[in-house]
């Protein structure tokens, strides 16, 4: 890990991939809620970063540096909107980019649903628009599914509910954009709404099940 000054109170830690990015924000929220440090104002992971704000960053970067030789189990944080609930999307298999997708998996586009539903998800961060999540398997069934590489034509409009894939993440579109994911369905869940109490149906940390309809 790599640590960097961010701003007054900030502390940026930058990783190597994603799924140690995902290690770290669970660390974060496993250390606060034992009590050992005080909550950061926010906590916003990426890609390969996680950002707190708000922290004493020398405790914090302390804290973190030690974290490889933690024992086994200490990543292991709850989730804190509703501890063990999964969040379950509808989907119709009905996508135009199927055949890529069973292409990049090795299987028939019949399949992609099957695959598909025997993974759960863990959303590792949200961004590119409101409500939009990057979820990643955990690698259920046996193993993580296989990269799917996005479109080299992106699309001028992706419908509001489309369920796609790029590279290693699954998200759906929250509303009517641009986008070069490859589309495997569509969802009627709502993704992202300003007049919920929780605007955004999915935050990093939950965890997440797409189920044919």
């Amino acid at each position: 890990m790599t640590f960097r000054r961010v701003g007054r109170d900030g502390l940026l830690v930058e990783v190597t991939d994603t799924r140690t990015a995902q290690r770290v924000f669970a660390m974060v929220q496993a250390v606060v809620d034992r009590g050992e440090l005080p909550a950061p104002d926010d906590v916003v992971p990426a890609a390969r970063t996680v950002l707190l704000d708000g922290v004493d960053r020398r405790r914090w970067q302390e804290r973190l540096t030690a974290w490889p030789s933690a024992p086994a189990g200490e990543v292991a944080a709850p989730e804190r909107d509703s501890p063990g609930e999964i969040v379950r999307i509808p989907v119709a298999y009905d996508g135009p980019d199927l055949s890529e997708v069973a292409l990049a998996w090795g299987c028939r586009p019949d399949e992609v649903a099957a695959r598909h539903g025997a993974q759960t998800y863990t959303v590792a961060f949200c961004g590119f628009a409101p409500g939009f999540a990057y979820c990643v398997a955990d690698g259920g069934a046996g193993s993580a599914l296989p990269s799917v590489p996005r479109r080299d034509d992106p699309r001028t409009k992706v419908p509001a509910g489309a369920v796609g894939f790029a590279g290693e993440y699954c998200g759906v579109y929250p509303n009517e954009m641009p986008g070069g994911w490859q589309l495997v369905g569509t969802t009627d869940a709502v993704m992202f709404d300003p007049s919920r109490d929780r605007a955004a149906l999915l935050r990093p940390g939950n965890r997440v099940r797409f189920e044919t309809t």
